[in-house]
């Protein structure tokens, strides 16, 4: 029997000493669509973002109806601010009972990974896929952490290592 691990946003997040959190810029755009669990996952983000002491003027928040929009908001949010250093997407698709939640679970996904290989720019999947609404409250902020938290820290570690190669 193998033994699940609880919490899975026990993560942390050492610096080069060239990084300067204070200094960056990002963007998150946040689906309106479940926004029980997304307002959650913006929470747990911003938090983190602001225990690593990004200051909040560095931070845009933005929202769109639903996790679809979300790479074109990215996208959108990179076009209009060349100083943005990530983007952050935050939504939860939830099983239902067409296959509509696979469509959209993996365009939503590719469009997020295009977007950031075409900018050369972190943008981050902090999208949930869940079988249901228990398992999206869970990994909102209850008993197996939060992904947007997860998401923060995760783009704090890619604009680290993208400073650290350039």
């Amino acid at each position: 029997m193998t033994d699940k691990k609880k919490n899975l946003s026990e993560i942390s997040f050492t610096p080069h000493k060239q990084f300067s959190p204070q200094q960056v810029r990002i963007g998150v755009v946040v689906s309106q669509w479940n926004s029980q669990i997304t307002d959650a996952l913006l929470e747990g983000a911003l938090d983190a973002l602001q225990e690593y002491q990004v200051p909040k003027a560095n931070i845009t928040v933005r929202r769109v109806p639903g996790s679809f929009e979300l790479p074109s908001a990215a996208v959108m949010m990179l076009e209009a601010d060349e100083k943005m250093d990530a983007v952050i997407c935050l939504g939860c698709i939830i099983q239902g009972e067409t296959r509509h939640f696979e469509f959209i679970a993996q365009a939503v996904a590719d469009g997020i990974m295009k977007a950031s290989i075409d900018y050369a720019t972190p943008v981050i999947f902090g999208v949930l896929t869940c079988n249901d609404m228990q398992q999206a409250i869970d990994r909102s902020g209850r008993k197996h952490g939060n992904k947007g938290t997860e998401a923060a820290v995760s783009c704090l570690q890619m604009i680290d290592y993208q400073k650290s190669i350039c």
